[in-house]
């Protein structure tokens, strides 16, 4: 039996992506050169109620809020998925997600694994990405690196990274961080392999694949 001919109608519903790491295995800075490279994918911003950074900018790598405003927002219904991490409250937004899908836009959350289990369960279709260290020794160099914390959390962060990683394998794909640029153009394939699957295509290009799957009617002399 031929496939059915697509009709042409709404645009394709948006792809949501996510990325999961553990502290340290350089999941901002692979999502940032990814994006820089593929305009097509809006990045959706978290709330935290933890305290910013040196550098941070509210609205722009969180939506920082008080432990207090972020309980309100939970009690709301706000949140499309949230949960408590290294002692405070991360979360994304339900009008950061919903209305771009809807839309056709490809979104991605850069959350945690226990934020993508919630979020597995409410998209079907949701592609997820895991990145990892090279090594123990690469993982606790980095963290290091940024001189944002003491030796003590390190080490606290060090092991909560050890039973973040054992979730890997709840994940589609599985990146190993090893060169930069390396995991910057695997991402990118990802990206670009989603996007060419079959059901996504037959909506993407329905209008060709018609035109194309449309016998001609006969001709006489």
């Amino acid at each position: 039996m031929s496939s059915p001919i697509p009709s042409v109608g709404a645009p394709a519903r948006g792809t949501l992506y996510i990325v999961a790491a553990p502290s340290g295995a350089g999941k901002s800075s692979i999502v940032n050169a990814t994006l820089a490279r593929d305009p097509q994918i809006a990045l959706s911003i978290s709330f935290t109620s933890r305290a910013t950074r040196p550098g941070e900018i509210n609205g722009e790598h969180y939506h920082f809020v008080s432990a207090e405003e972020f309980e309100r927002m939970i009690a709301a219904g706000d949140f499309f998925e949230h949960a408590w991490v290294h002692g405070d409250w991360k979360g994304t937004a339900r009008q950061s997600v919903e209305p771009q899908l809807s839309a056709g836009q490809d979104v991605l959350l850069e959350i945690d694994w226990q934020g993508a289990q919630q979020v597995r369960q409410l998209v079907p279709g949701t592609v997820t990405v895991f990145i990892l260290p090279p090594s123990k020794q690469a993982l606790q160099d980095r963290m290091r690196k940024r001189g944002q914390d003491s030796e003590a959390v390190i080490a606290q962060r060090l092991s909560a990274a050890r039973e973040e990683m054992l979730h890997f394998n709840d994940f589609d794909y599985v990146i190993v961080n090893e060169v930069f640029e390396t995991a910057v153009d695997e991402l990118c394939a990802i990206f670009t392999a989603s996007r060419l699957r079959r059901e996504a295509q037959k909506v993407r290009h329905a209008g060709l694949i018609q035109a194309l799957l449309t016998q001609d009617p006969a001709t006489t002399d």
